[in-house]
């Protein structure tokens, strides 16, 4: 998702069209009705109402590096995951679907909602 988010807010800040770029990615990638669907979310910035809310993702996220650091396993992404997503609830997304990751990436972007 936060991979999904920074191309999303990377291609916009570069002057192409969420739609563009969505026809590329669903032509390019292998065809996953996740990551499409999250795609399409995204490029249309609809993240409400949440089929799965940032709050549950910042818990899961939580769970699976609790579980890690009983392993002594290290897992930087899952780390930067959980920031992104702390930093959504923090804002007041938490309700929001965890998709809005895309939303908190390109503010930080500079980038504004519907542009």
């Amino acid at each position: 998702m936060e991979a999904l988010a920074e191309s999303f807010a990377l291609t916009r800040k570069s002057g192409i069209e969420p739609k563009v770029f969505l026809e590329v990615f669903q032509s390019v990638f292998a065809r996953s009705p996740i990551f499409e669907g999250y795609a399409q979310l995204i490029a249309e910035e609809k993240y409400s109402p949440a089929g799965f809310k940032m709050r549950l993702g910042l818990k899961d996220v939580e769970l699976v590096l609790s579980a890690a650091r009983t392993a002594e396993v290290p897992m930087p992404l899952a780390s930067l995951v959980k920031d992104q997503f702390l930093g959504g609830v923090a804002q007041g997304h938490g309700d929001l679907d965890w998709s809005a990751l895309g939303a908190l990436v390109a503010e930080r972007a500079g980038l504004k909602q519907g542009g």
